[in-house]
């Protein structure tokens, strides 16, 4: 398992180097695909609208990328009970957000209502945590799974 290499996701494009990786098209590409996209991206289309900007990259490629970087902490990679790892870049400019999943047909809603009252909550929460465990909380992951407008029961 390669060790953690923290804070060098600040600022992404270009800093492949300065976290010990090499800058190559190929992630430069994915890179790119990510920092364009406002969806939560499967590997799978991650590797397709690469595809359309370099023909060369292999889905290998895509793969090997999408794990440096959430290494590096630039990407959260999230599982959404779809069982497709889906990404999306830590500084995406969607700010802090937490998710809405349907099970039913599987969309995702960010949402930031409320998201001063949660990151009170959260912080005590995340506080009292480390205190009692003694165990430093670096991050947290927040997802309400449910049905959606469209496939909820009328009755409800």
């Amino acid at each position: 398992m390669k060790k953690e290499r923290s804070g060098c996701g600040k600022k992404f494009h270009g800093k492949f180097r300065g976290c010990g990786y090499k800058r190559t098209a190929g992630r430069e590409a994915v890179m790119d695909v990510l920092s364009q996209s406002r969806e939560h991206l499967s590997v799978d289309e991650i590797y397709t609208k690469v595809r359309a900007i370099n023909p060369d990259i292999g889905l290998t490629t895509v793969y090997r990328t999408l794990e440096i970087l959430n290494t590096m902490a630039v990407v959260t990679k999230f599982d959404f009970g779809d069982k497709r790892a889906r990404y999306e870049l830590k500084e995406s400019g969607k700010g802090h957000h937490h998710h809405l999943v349907c099970t039913g047909c599987g969309r995702i809603v960010d949402y930031d209502d409320f998201i001063n009252e949660e990151i009170k909550l959260l912080k005590e929460t995340e506080k009292k945590l480390s205190k009692k465990y003694n165990f430093r909380i670096d991050d947290h992951l927040i997802q309400f799974y449910g049905l959606c407008r469209e496939c909820k029961p009328d009755k409800e």
